[in-house]
């Protein structure tokens, strides 16, 4: 299986580089669970961000992460919040910010973990990896209702599969 969505509408590059803001509420707030997390978590080699989707290539993204970082390879990967990572400057954006090996599950094509935290990163590169360009489906189905749950989970597991033994690969 490829990497890259095989989506019909992906396969055209995208136009010139064109921005849009994001207006993110500033807040004093800090969850000290999820800062002793980042700290505690901050020395491993591998940081995955993941698509958050509430589609189903999304779910299937955001299962194949949790299990590479919670299964697969917990001494190698930590799982990142993406919400976290991308509406505050705490320990979540640091974790984004300094991994020495950034791993993006996307869901599709339009990659959006990868181009949220491009808008409050500047520069950083991630290996993207298309989830649902590693699995085969129905490509006309869209939400996690149109699939079994024992499907969604066999193909999220193999996913997880496929990027854990890229591990042992330095990145692209």
């Amino acid at each position: 299986m490829n990497l890259e969505s095989t989506c019909a509408a992906c396969a055209a590059p995208p136009a010139a580089t064109e921005t849009e803001i994001a207006r993110i509420p500033k807040i004093s707030l800090v969850c000290p669970m999820c800062e002793t997390y980042a700290q505690r978590q901050s020395l491993k080699p591998v940081v995955v961000m993941s698509c958050e989707g509430a589609c189903l290539r999304g779910e299937i993204a955001r299962q194949a992460a949790n299990r590479l970082c919670y299964t697969l390879a917990p001494a190698q990967t930590v799982r990142v919040c993406l919400g976290g990572a991308f509406t505050k400057d705490t320990g979540q954006r640091s974790l984004v910010r300094n991994a020495p090996r950034l791993i993006a599950v996307e869901g599709c094509f339009i990659k959006c973990a990868t181009r949220m935290m491009q808008g409050v990163i500047e520069g950083l590169t991630p290996e993207v990896l298309i989830a649902d360009g590693l699995y085969d489906f129905d490509r006309e189905l869209f939400g996690i209702d149109e699939m079994d749950e024992d499907e969604i989970r066999r193909h999220a597991a193999s996913v997880a599969a496929q990027i854990a033994a890229r591990l042992e690969t330095p990145s692209s």
